[in-house]
């Protein structure tokens, strides 16, 4: 399997973003790091170091804090009115879709990801964030609330924003999840500090000079580039931030969990996954087919409800086997400015070295490579996609996240929901899954079965700004988007007036 590695010119708007010496984005202004450390940024298709960040620690994060609690008792963006509120996201989501096609160039410097990916999910995602959350502050309310104590009284409740909210992102969607973040953040009344992963800082930057181009008052949104374990967790333990969301691992979840009971502050987070697929023996074949290999090789399978366990009907087994390793032989893997290619590298060599390791482990536990199972070419951090078939549920590469392009194909022989329900919940996460069928009664009632945030029907990987998301069991707390993230950026007061 060969790499390829061409690439289309920069815009000039890019090459001068990328030329120019970067700062954090701190009450309104860009200022340099107090420590004046730096991280530099790879190209992870050439390895190459595409530019510099500053590496903001705790002294940093502390003045971003700062900046937004600020912002957030005194001056202007406490006195919007909602409708102004919802009119300056709006303006957010347009100046996203005005630069999308640089975003996607700079999205795919940054990931490695295959440009066409960037420019129909990334970037049109994060603009569809913005634009659907700009409606909600005109509609958070309260309600009034008829009482059993005896006597006259008026009591209602109101929704209030929580405060400080910080955000931790991660590398593999670094606009989206900074979306998924900020929209409604800023939708509920909140001031925002952001730390992006030091993979992947480029996006958020831009973001940043495009929040300030749609007026937003100093200190509402900060950004502060470093390393997780010296600005990440300064943010998740800073006694003056009031909500955490993080985005990420379920070890380093947990840390920040725990990171953040200094002052109890409110923590969502979405986590890992192992996602299964479930093709049942009367699904349309082809479909089922090339939606698996696409629910685990889109974006080289670095998605968390990625559907790494795929599980097949014994009558059908071996043609979902075949099938979906054909797809993956027939793969472009090189640069994604290349727009020949649709599939990238991972992330960085440590990760590459990290999902190899998983497939010889599969190797040595019994497991059958059918295609892919090696890194590929000299240069960029390249893994070819990978099928494991015979596997079984007590296997590492069965039970743990890769999160690489690696599936674990296995047969089930039953045709009980119950007992098919149960092989898809043996499992310590509870993202995602999908049923692939052509009988809609039993996609519906094994959907209701399986412990998981978002089951799919014939499709894998839904997800969609009006559409509530997040995990069971060690996949996360609380949910993202739709209504349901209101609640995780807004308190709930009640008063009460005796008449």
């Amino acid at each position: 399997m060969n790499v390829i590695i061409n690439k289309q010119d920069l815009f000039p708007a890019n090459t001068s973003f990328l030329a120019k010496e970067h700062k954090l984005f701190i009450g309104g202004k860009w200022v340099e790091s107090k420590a004046g450390k730096s991280i530099p940024v790879e190209d992870p298709a050439t390895q190459e170091v595409v530019t510099h960040v500053p590496a903001g620690e705790k002294e940093d994060i502390d003045a971003a804090v700062k900046a937004a609690r600020k912002a957030f008792e005194e001056g202007a963006w406490p006195n919007l009115t909602s409708l102004e509120r919802s009119k300056m996201i709006w303006r957010l989501g347009d100046l996203l879709e005005k630069h999308a096609d640089e975003l996607a160039q700079l999205e795919v410097i940054d990931t490695g990801k295959p440009l066409a990916f960037a420019q129909t999910v990334d970037i049109p995602f994060a603009t569809s964030m913005f634009h659907y959350m700009s409606g909600w502050p005109t509609r958070l309310c309260g309600e009034q609330i008829p009482v059993t104590t005896p006597g006259d009284w008026h009591v209602y409740s109101t929704r209030e924003p929580v405060g400080v909210a910080g955000a931790i992102i991660p590398w593999n969607f670094p606009l989206n999840m900074l979306s998924w973040k900020l929209a409604p953040a800023l939708a509920a009344g909140c001031t925002v500090v952001l730390k992006p992963a030091e993979q992947t800082p480029l996006t958020a930057l831009r973001f940043a000079e495009l929040a300030q181009e749609a007026g937003f008052p100093d200190g509402v949104i900060n950004i502060v580039t470093g390393y997780g374990e010296t600005a990440g967790a300064a943010l998740a333990e800073h006694e003056d931030v009031d909500k955490i969301a993080f985005t990420g691992s379920t070890e380093v979840g947990k840390m920040i969990a725990r990171a953040a009971t200094g002052n109890l502050k409110r923590v969502s987070l979405e986590l890992g996954g192992k996602s299964p697929a479930i093709v049942l023996p009367d699904a349309d074949l082809q479909m089922a087919i090339e939606g698996t290999a696409n629910a685990i090789f889109f974006n080289q399978g670095q998605v968390c409800t990625a559907a790494s366990r795929l599980y097949a009907h014994k009558d059908i087994y071996d043609q979902v086997v075949e099938g979906v390793a054909k797809i993956a032989d027939s793969l472009t893997l090189g640069h994604g400015l290349d727009p020949n290619v649709n599939h990238g590298p991972l992330i960085s060599q440590s990760h590459r070295e990290r999902v190899a390791s998983y497939v010889e482990i599969g190797r040595e536990e019994g497991a059958d490579v059918v295609t892919g199972g090696k890194t590929v070419g000299n240069q960029g951090h390249f893994m070819a996609p990978t099928v494991l078939a015979r596997t079984s549920p007590d296997m590492r590469v069965v039970r743990e996240e890769i999160f690489g392009p690696v599936v674990c194909v296995q047969a089930f022989d039953d045709d009980d929901l119950d007992k098919i329900a149960k092989i898809a919940n043996d499992t310590e996460y509870g993202l995602a899954a999908s049923v692939w069928t052509q009988n809609l009664s039993k996609a519906h009632l094994l959907a209701r079965k399986i412990k998981a945030g978002t089951v799919s029907i014939n499709v894998h990987n839904f997800a969609d700004a009006t559409a509530p998301f997040g995990g069971y069991k060690k996949s996360g707390w609380g949910r993202e988007m739709g209504r349901e993230v209101m609640d995780a950026y807004t308190e709930t007061k009640t008063i009460a007036a005796m008449l």
